[in-house]
């Protein structure tokens, strides 16, 4: 099977990339390797995966539909799992341009070169960012029509756009809200990466609230996994894929305190308005639909990722972290 993975160089679709190396499959992968941040840490995950044969990559960004229609014409792509995206909500409040362009335009490009090379199948990644302010644990048929944040707005608006697709053109949609996704390599944007290295070198770590704030953390190779399954369903579909058991920020401290063998210096910020006092993701689709459940448990899962941050500590801890992402 020949598949297109946009945003192959990013933390889910470097590992869902290489899971479908490892099983066989042939991947055509395209990431436009933009500095939101540290370019460093894509070079690092693209290079596990240019060890494999059955793996092609173009530096190209989905925004340049010329491109992508070249890409489209080279290979017998077969389904695409779009998981480029400008993530991230602080960062979208600051330059909400970027997010439409990426997240909207960038989708819409793709659906189009779909349609006009006859592309039967879209696996197109969303965020629980969605869910902000309804009741939890959040279903996938909960109302999300008044997101808070541009990065939220653009993902809806993604995925409206792949409805309008499946519609007209009869294209299979599976959608993805992918709920707090950490592990090895992950984004120096989001919480974990930051905590661990904060705490190993002894400097103050941020903490907006309390702490007391709870995620629905969800392991990286689970989430691969959950992608992987659903490039076989067919219709239109969204579904959420996330650990199904919130933890406090403070529980991932601690979690973190242990491995490291050191403690935390906590510095407490106010809560954003953006932020949400809690995530928990309703599963139960993903268990009907993928035969798919969390496997990893938060404390092997963070076991996990400090290990890698400390085998790689020699370059890891000169990428900058932007505290006001």
């Amino acid at each position: 099977m020949n598949l297109l993975m946009t945003g192959v160089a990013g933390f889910i679709g470097s590992r869902t990339a290489e899971m479908l190396l490892e099983a066989g499959k042939s991947v055509v992968g395209v990431d436009s390797l933009n500095d939101y941040y540290d370019v460093r840490l894509k070079m690092h995950r693209l290079d596990s995966l240019k060890a494999y044969d059955n793996f092609v990559f173009y530096q190209e960004d989905i925004e340049d539909i010329r491109a992508i229609d070249s890409i489209f014409s080279r290979h017998k792509i077969e389904a695409v799992l779009n998981l480029a995206a400008r993530a991230g909500v602080r960062y979208s409040i600051r330059n909400p341009q970027v997010y439409v362009s990426t997240n909207v335009l960038g989708t819409a490009n793709l659906l189009e070169m779909m349609r006009k090379h006859t592309v039967k199948k879209m696996v197109l990644a969303s965020t629980s960012s969605l869910y902000a302010g309804q009741a939890m644990p959040f279903k996938e048929d909960l109302p999300v029509n008044t997101p808070i944040s541009p990065y939220a707005a653009s993902k809806k608006a993604a995925e409206v756009l792949a409805y309008s697709y499946h519609y007209l053109f009869d294209i299979d949609v599976t959608v993805l809200r992918y709920f707090t996704v950490y592990g090895p390599a992950g984004r120096p944007d989001m919480s974990i990466f930051r905590f661990v290295r904060w705490i190993d070198e002894g400097k103050e770590l941020i903490l907006y609230g309390d702490g007391s704030q709870s995620r629905d953390f969800t392991y990286v190779d689970d989430v691969a996994e959950g992608t992987i399954k659903s490039v076989g369903l067919r219709g239109f579909e969204i579904i959420n894929l996330g650990g199904n058991e919130p933890h406090s920020l403070l529980e991932a401290i601690s979690v973190i305190e242990n491995a490291l063998g050191k403690k935390a210096v906590v510095k407490n910020m106010p809560f954003p308005r953006t932020d949400v006092q809690a995530t928990w993701a309703d599963i139960s689709r993903a268990r009907a639909l993928l035969s798919w459940r969390p496997k990893v448990s938060l404390a092997g899962g963070l076991r996990a990722t400090v290990d890698w941050y400390q085998e790689n500590r020699t370059w890891v801890k000169d990428i900058q972290i932007d505290t006001e992402i």
